[in-house]
């Protein structure tokens, strides 16, 4: 399926890529066993990739492109199925039909959340999660001085956590944001996770940074949160975006060079003239 700025494709490269990878990443060890509905999962490739993990798993999209392509691509993976609806109404989907429910970067292409998150916790059985996901309004727009025009709704954090507290008492919000970081890791993986951020105050605890997008996870009963990480990273063996930063700084540098250049020469014709 051709990028079109508004559904992801597993084809597009460098930060795109990690965004929309990691939150099904986080979603992946929840899947096992599972009944999960992937709630206008576009491509597919994020309903494969949960299916592939053991849930049993139906992937719904509004676009009757998407769909076709979806079980063209990926029709013959067990425990997958695609289906075209409208994922603010789900009516016809029996009550507590599914245990894990995700839905990244929908809601602000919709105009009614209330309706859509409505549906969810209807769907949502006991012991259920649901993984939600939204651009955070103030970093994404207001900071960042542009409009994407596929969003129809952007939402500030007061604004997504007041659409979710009525509906899921038990929460967790994760940040999502891509970083510049070193990474340190035990390889006997057993120590605990830390971090630590440069500011113009000096080094302080934590991450000190706003997140870029917002990640809600949400049950009815606080142990289903359990089992989400307090940290999730993810990156690509190829390093793609740092592959890409190396790329325009040499070029960058071999341009400045042939610049510099060029005005010895055009100071040494102006000297001989």
């Amino acid at each position: 399926m051709p990028f079109t700025g508004e559904r992801y494709t597993p084809e597009c490269e460098r930060e795109i890529a990690y965004e929309h990878w990691h939150r099904y990443a986080l979603a992946r060890p929840l899947a096992a066993g599972r009944r999960v509905l992937d709630a206008a999962c576009g491509e597919g490739y994020g309903s494969v990739l949960l299916a592939r993990a053991g849930g049993q798993v139906l992937g719904l999209d509004l676009g009757a492109d998407a769909i076709a392509h979806a079980r063209a691509r990926y029709g013959g993976e067990p425990g997958l199925r695609f289906e075209q609806a409208d994922v603010t109404a789900l009516d016809a989907l029996p009550a507590a039909s599914f245990d894990l429910i995700v839905s990244f970067e929908t809601l602000e292409h919709v105009e009614a959340q209330e309706r859509l998150l409505d549906g969810f916790a209807r769907l949502l059985a006991p012991g259920g999660l649901l993984l939600v996901s939204t651009p955070d309004k103030r970093v994404y727009t207001d900071l960042a001085g542009t409009q994407n025009p596929h969003h129809v709704r952007e939402l500030y954090r007061a604004e997504f956590e007041a659409l979710l507290a009525p509906r899921f008492p038990a929460r967790r919000l994760f940040g999502q944001k891509l970083l510049f970081q070193s990474v340190l890791w035990d390889l006997d993986r057993t120590g605990p996770a830390e971090a630590s951020t440069a500011t113009d105050a000096g080094l302080v605890d934590g991450l000190a940074y706003e997140p870029m997008y917002l990640l809600a996870a949400c049950a009815r009963e606080p142990g289903a949160l359990d089992a989400l990480p307090a940290l999730s990273l993810h990156g690509d063996q190829a390093e793609g975006v740092y592959a890409d930063y190396r790329d325009e700084v040499r070029r960058n540098r071999a341009a400045a060079a042939h610049i510099a250049h060029l005005e010895a020469e055009l100071a040494r014709l102006r000297g001989e003239s």
